[in-house]
């Protein structure tokens, strides 16, 4: 399944909704700019809701590896949303789930930030 994503900001965050499969294509592409473009305009913290996302590839992980460091060198954060049991597991495997801040819900994020 393709992927598909929205986004939205408020104030200093970047949400950025996903569906389908993140597997780095030319979507992977359409959302560095977009990371890179919210980094120009001052944004600290980009918010990834994964919970539509059913499948992730190794180019996949690599792009959100690739958002996370862009986001730290400029003293900011990549925060992960509600990743499925598959996505959980994922993370957990390639032990990527002590890099990344994962939340529940993008509701956890905000009470926590917010």
């Amino acid at each position: 399944m393709k992927l598909h994503f929205s986004e939205k900001k408020e104030g200093q965050v970047h949400y950025l909704y996903m569906e389908g499969d993140l597997i780095g294509d030319e979507v992977g592409l359409r959302i560095a700019g977009l990371v890179s473009d919210s980094v120009e305009e001052g944004i600290k913290t980009v918010v990834i809701d994964l919970e539509k996302v059913r499948y992730i590839s190794s180019s996949g992980l690599g792009l959100l590896i690739t958002l996370l460091t862009k986001m730290k060198n400029t003293g900011g954060e990549l925060l992960l949303t509600a990743p499925s049991e598959h996505v959980k597991k994922l993370l957990l495997i390639t032990k990527l789930n002590g890099i990344f801040k994962v939340f529940d819900s993008v509701d956890q994020v905000n009470l926590t930030f917010n």
